[in-house]
């Protein structure tokens, strides 16, 4: 499964920057809370692509990717600077933003632990991996509609731009026809 940037970190620098342009301490748990959600997120949005290179586990407040955790338990190194992340990502992660970022981290993380790939991890104890299979499952589902989980149309909307004359329109990026092969005649 191909990666939208290169590494989680790059995912949590855009994350804590745009916290800090909006003037606003970016706590740890939350940061993690809003990495996991991206993470659902960006593989509904995208099929067949993961927004980056990371796994979940519980602690005892909800997923972590244990890695980031670890790293950046005493605040964030001032030597590592952030590879930039496309603007199709960060367009991305301005609606995962927009959508969770006015949460508190206790509001957003009793959010995250009742969905059920949270909750069975958690249940198992510390240090359980939250199955990726299972987060996209319950993303993608019903029982995400009935806890109130937005739906993936709702956080990653089309990008709008206006035309000389004012009107919005939508904008999405080129895909081009896949070719049919011609019949050969003869």
């Amino acid at each position: 499964m191909a990666f939208a940037v290169k590494s989680s970190l790059d995912v949590m620098f855009w994350f804590q920057d745009r916290a800090l342009n909006d003037r606003e301490y970016l706590q740890p748990t939350k940061l993690h809370r809003l990495l996991y959600l991206a993470q659902a997120y960006f593989t509904v949005a995208y099929p067949g692509r993961k927004l980056m290179p990371a796994v979940f586990v519980t602690d005892a407040f909800g997923p972590i990717e244990p890695t980031l955790f670890h790293a950046f338990a005493y605040g964030r190194p001032p030597s590592l600077e952030p590879n930039p992340v496309s603007d199709s990502v960060a367009q991305f992660l301005d609606g995962i933003w927009r959508r969770f970022g006015a949460y508190t981290a206790d509001q957003i993380s009793a959010r995250v632990k009742e969905h059920p790939p949270v909750a069975e991890a958690m249940a198992k104890g510390p240090g359980e991996e939250i199955p990726f299979a299972a987060m996209i499952k319950f993303t993608t589902g019903e029982a995400a509609a009935r806890k109130g989980l937005p739906g993936a149309e709702q956080v990653v909307r089309p990008r709008m731009l206006r035309k000389q004359g004012g009107q919005a329109v939508t904008v999405s990026a080129w895909t081009p026809k896949a070719l049919t092969p011609k019949k050969d005649e003869g």
